[in-house]
C-alpha cells in the first residue's frame, strides 16, 4: 500500500493578497469548493493508499488539522516543521516516520498546491510507477509540456526501461530555460516539466540520501530522535534546535540529480502548479469575454480579466488583461502580464512592518475564526465564530476589558468562580484582571461580537492559565 506524503509548508506570496504568510495558497479555495490541500487528498480516492502524512509549518498546524477534519481525513500524522528546510529534509522526516514501526512503505510525494484536471490519468501514471518503486527506483512524474514554459525546470528522458512503455531513465534535470531553449525542448519531445511529484520506498530514499547527502540525513535523524506526539491533537513534533541545523536543500539537488536509480514517467493530466494569478486565470472557467469572475462582479466592455472579490462588489468597465483581487483588507490591481511583480508589494509590506503580508483581517484559530471588524489604538471590535466544542484558553488581561454579545448559538462563560450560559442577544462584561473563558457547548457554531477596550491591546497581554490546544 502507498503512503501519500503531502507537503504543505509553503507561503505562496505570489498570490497575495489572498495568500498570506499565515494563510498560504494551499489552504485557499481557488478552484472549486475545496481548498487545494483538500483537493490533493480527495484526488487520491481510487488509489490503494493509506491515510496521508502531512508535513506543514508549525504555525499552520491548526489550520491544516481543521481542513483535514472537514474531509474526514484527520489521521494523526501531521509532522510539524519548526523551520522550513526545503523538500529533501521534509521528505526525510516522512520517510523516518514511515519506517519507525519497522516496516518499509512506498511514499507518494505530492505538493499540496497543485491542480490536476484529469484524475484518471494521474491514477494510471501512479499505478505505472509502482513496480519501478518496488524494484528500488526513484520515480518522478514528468509533465508533458503544453508549450515552451520558462517558469519550470525540465527533465530530459533517457532510454526506455526494458519491457516498459512510457517509463524512461532520467538523462538529466535542467534549470528553468530561456524561451528559445524551452521551445527547443518542446520540439524535441524528450523533455518534461519537473512536477516535484515522486514515488519511491522510504528505505530507498534514505539509502540514497545517506549516499549523497549524509549531512541532511544525520540532521533529520537527530531531530527525529526526540519525537513528541501530541496526545490531544494530531501533531508530531521534532527537536526544533536540531532541525534548524539541517541544510536547506531540495530533493532534486540532494538526490534526484545524483542517483543512478531515477526514472521518469510522463504525465499528461492538466497539471498546473498555480504559481501566479495568470495561472489561475488559465485554469478557471471564463465567460464570453474571456473573463474569469469569482464573487460579486459586474463587468462592461471588459475582456481577458481575472477578478476575484471577497464580499464587496467590484465593477470593471472598459479594461483588458487585468487581475483584480479584492479581500477584506487589501485590493490588488495588476496587468496580467506583470503578475510576477506581486512580490514587490509583499517586499514593501515587510519593509514597512505592515501586517497585510502576514495575516488577513480574518484569522483562524484552533477554536474557530476571528474577524477584526474595527482596529483602533484604544478599542477593537471582533466578530468571533467558535465551532461546536471549541473553547478559549482560561486567561486574564492586565490592560484591557472585554464585552461579549451573543449573536447566535449558546455561550458558556467562566468568570472567576462563576460559570453561566448566554444565548442570542444576551451579553456579559469581562473586567480588567478577571479570569475568564468562553466555551461553545452546543451543536451549532457560536457567533459573538467581542468589544475589546483599554490602554494596551497587544497579544502579549493575554496571560494564559490553562490552554486546550498546545499554545504552551
Amino acid at each position: 500500500m502507498i503512503t501519500p506524503v503531502i507537503m504543505a509548508g509553503g507561503t505562496g506570496s505570489r498570490l497575495w493578497p489572498m495568500s498570506r504568510e499565515l494563510y498560504p495558497k494551499q489552504f485557499l479555495k481557488l478552484c472549486g469548493s475545496n481548498s487545494m490541500l483538500q483537493e490533493t487528498i480527495v484526488r487520491l480516492e481510487g488509489l490503494a493508499v493509506s491515510d496521508p502524512v502531512l508535513i506543514c509549518n508549525e504555525q499552520h498546524r491548526f489550520l491544516a488539522a481543521e481542513q483535514l477534519r472537514q474531509i474526514d481525513c484527520l489521521s494523526g500524522d501531521i509532522i510539524l516543521e519548526p523551520v522550513g528546510r526545503n523538500t529533501a529534509p521534509a521528505i526525510a522526516l516522512a520517510a523516518l516516520q514511515a519506517i519507525s514501526g519497522g516496516k518499509d512503505a512506498l511514499l507518494l510525494i505530492l505538493a499540496a498546491d497543485h491542480i490536476i484536471d484529469d484524475v484518471s490519468s494521474f491514477h494510471i501514471a501512479v499505478n505505472k510507477a509502482i513496480p519501478h518503486a518496488k524494484d528500488g527506483r526513484l520515480v518522478t512524474f514528468g509533465i508533458v509540456p503544453s508549450g515552451p514554459e520558462t517558469g519550470y525546470g525540465y527533465i530530459q528522458r533517457g532510454s526506455t526501461i526494458q519491457n516498459q512503455e512510457q517509463a524512461y531513465k532520467v538523462q538529466r534535470f535542467v534549470e528553468k530555460p530561456d524561451l528559445k531553449t524551452a521551445n527547443d525542448y518542446v520540439i524535441s519531445g524528450e523533455y518534461y516539466w519537473n512536477s516535484g511529484m515522486f514515488l519511491f520506498s522510504a528505505k530507498k530514499y534514505l539509502d540514497e540520501l545517506a549516499k549523497y547527502r549524509p549531512d541532511i540525513l544525520n540532521a533529520c535523524e537527530e531531530a527525529f530522535s526526540v519525537v513528541e506526539k501530541d496526545s490531544m491533537q494530531d501533531f508530531i513534533r521534532i527537536d526544533a534546535e536540531k532541525f534548524k541545523l539541517c541544510p536547506d536543500e531540495s530533493i532534486d539537488y540532494a538526490v534526484m540529480e545524483k542517483t543512478e536509480e531515477a526514472v521518469v514517467i510522463p504525465l499528461d493530466a492538466g497539471w498546473n502548479d498555480v504559481g501566479s494569478w495568470s495561472a489561475l486565470w488559465d485554469v478557471n472557467s471564463k465567460n464570453n469575454d474571456n473573463n474569469a469572475l469569482i464573487g460579486d462582479v459586474f463587468t462592461y466592455n471588459a475582456k481577458n480579466c481575472y477578478i476575484n472579490t471577497d464580499e464587496k462588489l467590484v465593477a470593471a468597465i472598459g479594461v483588458e488583461n487585468l487581475v483584480i483581487v479584492n479581500t477584506k483588507d487589501a485590493t490588488l490591481v495588476i496587468n496580467k502580464d506583470k503578475v510576477q511583480d506581486v512580490k514587490k508589494v509583499v517586499e514593501f509590506l515587510k519593509q514597512d512592518n505592515r501586517q497585510e503580508y502576514k495575516i488577513h483581517r480574518e484569522s483562524y484559530r484552533p477554536w474557530g475564526v476571528q474577524d477584526k471588524v474595527v482596529d483602533t489604538a484604544r478599542y477593537h471590535v471582533n466578530k468571533v465564530t467558535v465551532k461546536p466544542g471549541g473553547k478559549f484558553s482560561l486567561q486574564k488581561h492586565i490592560h484591557r476589558a472585554e464585552h461579549w454579545v451573543v449573536l447566535s448559538g449558546t455561550a458558556e462563560v467562566t468568570l472567576d468562580e462563576q460559570t453561566y450560559l448566554l444565548t442570542e442577544n444576551q451579553s456579559t462584561f469581562i473586567p480588567v484582571g478577571k479570569t475568564h473563558m468562553l466555551h461553545n457547548p452546543g451543536k451549532i457554531p457560536l457567533v459573538i461580537l467581542e468589544i475589546v477596550s483599554g490602554a494596551y491591546l497587544g497579544d502579549d497581554d493575554i496571560i494564559r492559565l490553562k490552554d486546550h490546544y498546545g499554545h504552551f
